[in-house]
């Protein structure tokens, strides 16, 4: 039955504390929020339990899995003039959604907060909800308690009434906890970015409940073929494969082997602090868009050494469903993992994305994103012009005078690659050797490319100066919405360059999910600069359309006006996902499975 307590359940400071909340939050109601649920890999959550505390009134409610069941809404305040509490809220919000519960309209996630608060410093404690109290100096339920709990939770029922009452008591200790946190946290919140901007970070939470819950339709006969004759593919692709590069002992991966390649073609690689080759898929991944030859290993590689297909996170309902884990990246961004979410593997396997009969779905991204990022925060004009030109890649080497006003793109197609390549050599501050290298040119051809760069866009490069000088200065850079970097002794100046267009390409992200989200529209996930959506096929068409306003709108809030243009490619029912990087290795991969006898269409 529904249980509730009044004053007193979470403790005399964080009671004492109500009045200074109370003027610092302009609510009715702040409520502290945490639930319990089971989830099996890839479906959706079965809620057990959940305790809520409204922190100006004392009133805490606990819910048993019967309560749950029979409520049709939140007991507790939850409308706008409520602000509910939560610690990575959208697994809340999933369970509120399992249970047919309106979301709350305003939200302060203090996972999203701490770590805006702590983003860029180092430290051994983590993120979660133990080592934000840890960081504040409070105490905390003991990690062996918690995982005992986590574990009886992941279990499922029946539960005996004392274990019921076991994931109560330390659901309700959750909730304590953040009773206790938000005091203490509150002053840097409100220091670092303010109220309204904090409220966007837990309005993006309601919107990745929204994804994670829909998830995203793959093609689980064929999956289930790749795993059945996965050790056979991957024997059959290195014997394919490692031919061009000679690379692979078996199916082991020699660096002796892959340094020598590299030498042999002049190739630079990223080397770690003792002078190993950096081998994480990262690097392999920004390597092998420098230098395409790198492209098949490159796939090979994460395919023989990441891809664990059985990770995958697929539920009965056929769909990939996992956390989007918002906010872990350094500029903001999601960070999934690369084994259970499908689009963080080789590329080729996203070709397992197909949509179901009746529905079709839709990948939106911004075009050259990080150009016009580029360009309006930085507000050089010729920038500016050469984004709104349609093609920025040709329009800088019309500025730079290599090409004619009058030139298309038909027939100066060779010139704009190259200028193509000189952007993206800037975006990641490749220097002259290597860009020389991975377009086959002299050293001086390349220095001369990027000179042009810097005289055609001086405006840009004057303020990207300032962006390092500012953050070693200030020891921080913040997004136009206040997402916090700090600098310290060891941040490396071309992350602070980098910093402005990835992290505030990820407030438009998050932006533009809000909006589609909030708009009906069904968003599959994000992916970096795009959002795949879903829809009947003959309501498609029209979804796209609102996506990219929503999109074209978000980056319009983002950069004061300027917006972004988005391209869109419709996936109808019996066509495939293609990403065309993976298109070879999907190739071979499909043909390996036919010469078994399994032809995939």
């Amino acid at each position: 039955m529904l249980n509730l307590s009044m004053p007193g359940g979470f403790g005399p400071p964080a009671w004492q504390g109500a009045p200074a909340l109370r003027e610092s939050l302009p609510y009715r109601a702040i409520v502290a929020v945490d639930a319990e649920f089971k989830v099996t890999s890839g479906g959706h959550p079965e809620p057990i339990c959940l305790v809520a505390t409204d922190m100006l009134s004392g009133t805490t409610y606990r819910l048993n899995t019967t309560d749950l069941r029979q409520l049709k809404a939140p007991p507790y305040p939850h409308g706008p003039d409520t602000l509910t509490v939560a610690y990575y809220a959208s697994a809340e919000w999933q369970c509120y959604l399992a249970l047919g519960w309106p979301l709350p309209e305003n939200v302060l996630d203090l996972f999203a907060e701490f770590r805006n608060v702590t983003n860029g410093r180092r430290s051994p404690l983590g993120d979660k909800l133990l080592a934000a109290l840890t960081y504040y100096g409070l105490d905390g339920m003991a990690v062996a308690e918690k995982k005992a709990m986590q574990a009886l939770a992941a279990r499922g029922g029946p539960y005996t009434e004392a274990e019921e009452a076991a994931l109560i008591d330390y659901c309700g200790a959750d909730v304590d906890a953040l009773v206790k946190l938000l005091p203490r946290i509150l002053p840097d919140i409100l220091a670092a970015s303010g109220l309204p901007r904090a409220l966007l970070r837990g309005r993006y939470t309601r919107a990745v409940a929204h994804m994670e819950y829909t998830g995203i339709p793959v093609d689980v006969a064929t999956l289930a073929l790749l795993r059945a004759h996965w050790s056979t593919i991957k024997a059959e692709l290195v014997a394919r494969i490692n031919p061009l590069y000679g690379v692979y002992d078996g199916t082991s991966f020699r660096a002796d082997r892959f340094m020598a390649w590299l030498a042999a073609r002049r190739i630079p690689w990223p080397l770690t602090p003792t002078g190993r080759p950096k081998l994480d898929d990262d690097t392999f991944r920004e390597m092998a868009q420098a230098y395409p030859e790198l492209a098949m290993l490159q796939q090979l590689r994460a395919t023989m050494s990441q891809m664990r297909l059985h990770d995958l996170a697929v539920g009965d309902d056929g769909r990939n469903r996992t956390m989007l884990s918002m906010f872990r990246a350094l500029t903001g961004r999601n960070a999934p993992s690369t084994t259970a979410f499908i689009f963080g593997p080789a590329v080729w396997l996203r070709a397992l994305i197909t949509p179901l009969p009746g529905r079709a779905l839709a990948y939106v991204d911004w075009s050259q994103q990080e150009f016009g990022i580029a360009a309006a925060l930085s507000g050089d004009r010729a920038m500016l012009l050469a984004y709104a030109s349609g093609d920025p890649y040709l329009a800088f080497a019309k500025q730079a005078g290599v090409v004619p006003p009058d030139g298309t793109r038909a027939q100066y197609e060779v010139e704009r690659e190259i200028f193509k390549s000189c952007v993206l050599a800037v975006q990641y501050l490749m220097g002259a050797e290597a860009f020389a290298r991975r377009i086959n040119v002299s050293l001086m051809r390349a220095q001369e490319l990027l000179r042009l760069h810097r005289v055609t866009y001086p405006t840009f490069w004057a303020w990207s100066d300032r962006v390092v000088d500012h953050a070693m200065l200030r020891n921080s850079l913040h997004t136009a919405y206040g997402w916090t970097v700090h600098v310290g002794p060891e941040t490396n100046p071309r992350t602070l360059r980098n910093f402005p267009m990835q992290a505030n390409g990820a407030e438009m992200l998050r932006l533009a999910c809000c909006l589609t989200t909030e708009a009906g529209i069904a968003v599959c996930a994000p992916v970096h600069d795009a959002l795949l959506i879903e829809a009947p096929v003959g309501e498609i068409h029209h979804a796209v359309a609102r996506t990219q306003a929503a999109m074209a709108e978000a980056s319009d809030i983002v950069l004061g006006g300027f917006r972004l243009r988005s391209e869109a490619k419709i996936i109808v029912p019996g066509e495939r996902y293609v990403d065309k990087r993976g298109v070879a290795m999907w190739n071979t991969v499909t043909e390996i499975l036919a010469g078994s006898g399994h032809n995939i269409r």
